[in-house]
């Protein structure tokens, strides 16, 4: 018998019904097994012919040939065969070389050729290694013509003849000035938070859940808001608009260009026309953790996040969505690749999760808002699980500490870090910050960015932005390059944004002085080739001069060093509320016992200072000037703003001192002294930041206690109220209300100020001493109107006590509608902030200045005479206080000179109080390397009358 693996032969089994006949060889039972084992075979057989018929029946195209035998109609199933070439395509950065034209130009727009320029190309010159390049080698300004056509930039030469561009060349000469590329904010809200800040055009965030990558910030840009203007007017000419920090997937970003509609020469009004690249070749998405998104979703119970460690869950369990949708899609494209016909089901598609494949497929450059080392941990840890690369960090306030985990990150390039320069001590997660964190990444060989985060800071000065970051070490050539070429390389716009050169966009500024200097203003913008003013305001200003890098600004200032006797040489100017010196080089100024003993050649005490081994130090541009005081803060009043363990509170309807909550040693208390801010008046809060209620308390910064001799020198400084929108959330429910309150507060005060009031601590005791002249009122307000109606209610008061009421306005964003009125009256102005720009509906009339107006809040009030000083309307600015005098001083056109300037931080703030300062003679004073108010100044030494002058080396 034929057998094959063990198994009768098919003949045996067609001779099958002789066995019973024949005596059995083997077993019945092996006989049936044999059997059963040949209908299996034959079964089989059948089924696989079977099956093979289907197939072919499957390739035969249904009578209805647009229909597949599984019932799917080809074209779709072709159409999304097709989608399976876009989901893996792997976009480019967009080319600049090579392009005719900009996508973004306009017919009939003439070309303009540049003369003259001072011009920073924004790359070093060809031949410099990239580590020379790093350090600054090879970076420089050079003297140049730039032709602009086509929304490109054509040419850059030392000098191009007007007999070699087109006809209808429009020229503009720059006369000297420095001409940069347009500024790049890379975070910000304009458009989706547009001002002034309104429940109905607020779009920043979709809180309907915490995980929305599938929402779009276009879908709320509006094309219309005014700070879009604002934002221009500073020379930044593209902004990328991010949604809001609320959730830890906020939704898909957009770069837009600063150009809106017809009169800045595009032909409609729609967010659409803003996109930097109309192709769209890469898309943007932006992520947050930490606090914001636990804040916000908390809810223990009920809903999620409540912790950085659901936070991370939310994370992982979206991507694991988007990874299992993105690997169905794969599956089914590859078999889709081999024919359509055979397909089962369509393509599987989920819009919710359809961005967040695209960014695990490498088309989408994420940005995410982390701050501190274990969010920054979690991430990276995120990138390498899921594959995806993080382009940026933004707040990023811990990246400095930990360079090394950032170096971590999924891709091989280590994301940048979006910072602000000093911009902190506003929550938790920001109270561990560094103003040289630019300097610390730059030299572990990250790429600092600095940002706006607009409307948190006003983006027409993200460039201030980077000029600190030169203030705080980073070298000269990457400051600029924070808000230029970085950006537009992490944007994948590095081959047409950022740099001044042939093939890339037209986005040209032209400033009134070098743009990291203080001050520095726009003369004019090119947005893809077309000016964006007809008549700019143009500020009358010296001649403008480049800065010079200096390279000492790279060692991050080591101290203090407390010493009862030293000397510092090279002082050149004195600046004092009584005096202005200027001395020659090899000048001293002599400290003993915490006070300045000499000033001047100083011959025997340096000779005694010699022969004691008395530190001698030595400087290259020296400056002695009175301390500077902090206005309006919330500094000695809480440490971290967002945290109530640290904070005196609210004051709401209670009316309370300032001295009784004040609490000293903080980082607040120390750096304003580090900064040369050895004085505050700080006053109770109504209700949040920038509110006031209750009497102020001047106090030294310096100590550590409230009892420390001397810390408290006005323990009621002055009385303060808020008339403005948060007065509406208190007890009082209306402006008019308010208004009628304080009037009917002050005349009670002044029909019973003789009375006695048993309570020298109380509203009523306090109101007394207002109305007799004694104290000053401080009103917290931005409105005009309620400037308005405050000084009717002066005059009231004057004409029922026959005694000046000492009146001053803290904010004043619209206080230059009522300049001559404010000084007839003789009120004075503290401005918080200096610069306002519209943040909300009370400010909505601020003037932004050049190029856009005429002169800013400060310059109007100044011309009218009025009393005018620098307040803080956030305590971060207290390291900014001598560079904003400085501004004003820069771009005032001769309204102040430098020691006007600097009593706008000091003296001018105690004449408007009729509080006597601490000043010169008590020990209060700050030596200074360069001036206080331009950028490349810094302490060197403080005094803040303790008997002994701090020093940094």
């Amino acid at each position: 018998m034929d057998e094959k693996n063990g198994l009768p032969s098919y003949q045996a089994v067609a001779e099958s019904p002789r066995w019973r006949r024949q005596k059995p060889r083997r077993s019945r039972a092996l006989r049936f097994l044999a059997l059963g084992c040949l209908c299996f075979i034959a079964f089989a057989q059948w089924k696989q012919l079977s099956q093979s018929h289907s197939r072919h029946a499957a390739s035969v195209p249904h009578p209805n040939s647009d229909i597949t035998a599984h019932g799917l109609s080809v074209k779709r199933l072709q159409d999304e065969l097709a989608t399976c070439e876009k989901l893996r395509k792997q976009p480019q950065d967009p080319i600049g070389a090579g392009r005719d034209r900009n996508a973004r130009y306009i017919d009939g727009h003439a070309p303009t050729l540049i003369k003259n320029a001072t011009v920073w190309v924004g790359e070093p010159a060809a031949g410099t290694t990239p580590e020379a390049a790093r350090k600054g080698a090879g970076y420089s300004w050079i003297t140049a013509d730039v032709y602009l056509e086509y929304g490109l930039i054509k040419r850059v030469e030392s000098s191009i003849a007007l007999s070699s561009v087109a006809s209808d060349t429009v020229v503009f000469n720059a006369k000297g000035r420095p001409l940069t590329t347009g500024i790049i904010d890379m975070h910000s809200h304009a458009g989706v938070d547009s001002l002034p800040e309104l429940w109905g055009n607020e779009d920043t965030n979709e809180m309907a859940s915490d995980i929305t990558p599938y929402v779009r910030s276009i879908d709320g840009i509006q094309p219309s808001d005014h700070q879009i203007q604002v934002i221009k007017s500073g020379g930044v000419t593209t902004s990328l608009v991010l949604p809001g920090s609320a959730n830890n997937m906020g939704g898909e970003a957009y770069v837009i260009k600063h150009a809106v509609g017809k009169l800045d020469g595009r032909n409609e009004t729609s967010a659409a026309d803003m996109l930097a690249d109309p192709d769209r070749n890469w898309r943007f998405m932006k992520m947050a953790c930490g606090e914001n998104p636990k804040r916000v979703y908390g809810n223990a119970g009920k809903q999620g996040p409540t912790s950085r460690l659901g936070e991370s869950w939310e994370f992982r369990q979206a991507f694991e969505k988007a990874t299992k949708l993105v690997q169905e899609q794969n599956d089914w494209c590859d078999a889709a690749a081999a024919g359509v016909h055979h397909m089962k089901a369509y393509l599987p598609q989920e819009l919710q999760w359809e961005s967040l494949g695209a960014l695990l497929r490498h088309q989408v450059r994420l940005n995410t808002h982390c701050y501190t080392i274990p969010d920054l941990e979690a991430f990276v840890d995120h990138t390498n699980e899921f594959k995806f690369q993080v382009r940026a960090f933004h707040h990023a306030h811990q990246t400095f500490l930990v360079p090394e985990i950032l170096k971590r990150a999924y891709g091989g390039d280590p994301p940048a870090s979006a910072l602000f320069a000093d911009n902190m001590w506003y929550k938790a997660e920001a109270n561990t910050a560094s103003e040289y964190a630019g300097k610390i990444l730059y030299d572990n060989g990250l790429t600092p960015i600095y940002v706006s985060d607009n409307p948190v800071l006003n983006a027409q000065h993200v460039l201030f932005e980077a000029a600190k970051g030169y203030k705080y070490g980073l070298p000269y050539h990457a400051a600029l390059a924070a808000v230029t070429t970085a950006p537009a390389e992490r944007l994948g716009f590095g081959n047409r944004l950022g740099k001044i050169k042939p093939g890339f966009d037209a986005d040209v500024v032209v400033w009134d002085s070098d743009p990291l200097s203080v001050g520095a203003t726009p003369v004019q913008v090119w947005i893809d080739g077309t000016a964006q003013y007809e008549e700019p305001v143009v500020l009358k200003k010296p001649a403008a001069e480049v800065i010079v890098p200096d390279e000492s600004l790279s060692n991050i200032p080591e101290g203090p060093v407390p010493m009862e006797e030293v000397v510092f040489t090279g002082v050149s100017k004195v600046l004092l509320n009584k005096e202005v010196k200027h001395l020659s080089a090899n000048n001293a100024v002599v400290v003993s016992k915490g006070k300045v003993t000499c000033i001047g050649a100083c011959e025997s005490e340096l000779l005694a200072a010699s022969k004691s081994k008395t530190r001698i130090i030595h400087l290259a541009n020296g400056y002695l000037t009175e301390s500077l005081t902090a206005f309006g803060s919330k500094i000695g009043l809480n440490a971290i703003d967002a945290e109530k363990d640290t904070d005196n509170g609210p004051s709401g309807a209670a009316f309370t001192r300032a001295e009784d909550g004040l609490a000293l040693d903080t980082q607040k208390t120390n750096t304003s002294y580090t900064y040369g801010v050895t004085k505050a008046i700080s006053a109770p809060k109504l209700k949040g930041q920038a509110t006031h209620h209750g009497t102020s308390a001047g106090f030294l910064t310096g100590s550590r206690t409230p009892l420390t001799n001397n810390t408290i020198f006005a323990p009621d400084a002055a009385v303060h109220y808020t008339l403005d929108p948060s007065i509406k959330s208190t007890d009082t429910t209306s402006i008019s209300a308010a208004i009628g309150a304080l009037r009917s507060k002050l005349l009670t005060a002044a029909s019973t100020h003789t009375d006695p009031i048993p309570d020298i601590y109380s509203e009523p005791f306090f109101l007394q001493r207002v109305i007799n002249g004694t104290l000053a009122l401080v009103i917290t307000v931005h409105s005009a109107d309620v400037m308005a109606a405050l000084l009717k209610v002066k005059h009231t008061v004057e004409s029922a006590t026959h005694t000046p009421l000492r009146l001053v306005i803290l904010g004043g964003a619209e206080a230059h509608l009522l300049a001559r009125d404010l000084a007839a009256a003789d009120v004075g102005v503290i401005l918080a902030p200096l610069f306002s720009y519209a943040a909300s509906w009370d400010q909505r009339r601020a003037l932004t200045g050049a190029p856009l107006t005429n002169g800013t809040g400060v310059d109007k009030l100044l011309e009218a005479g009025v009393l005018t000083g620098i307040g803080l309307e956030e305590d971060w600015v207290v390291r900014d206080l001598g560079l904003l005098a400085g501004t004003v001083w820069r771009n005032g056109e001769g309204r102040v000179d430098e020691r006007g300037a600097l009593r706008m931080v000091g003296g001018g703030l105690y004449e408007m109080l009729g509080v006597e300062e601490p000043g010169f003679g008590e020990g209060h004073f700050v030596v200074w390397e360069g001036s206080p108010l331009e950028i490349e100044g810094r302490v060197k030494g403080v005094g803040g009358g303790r008997g002994w002058v701090d020093v940094w080396g």
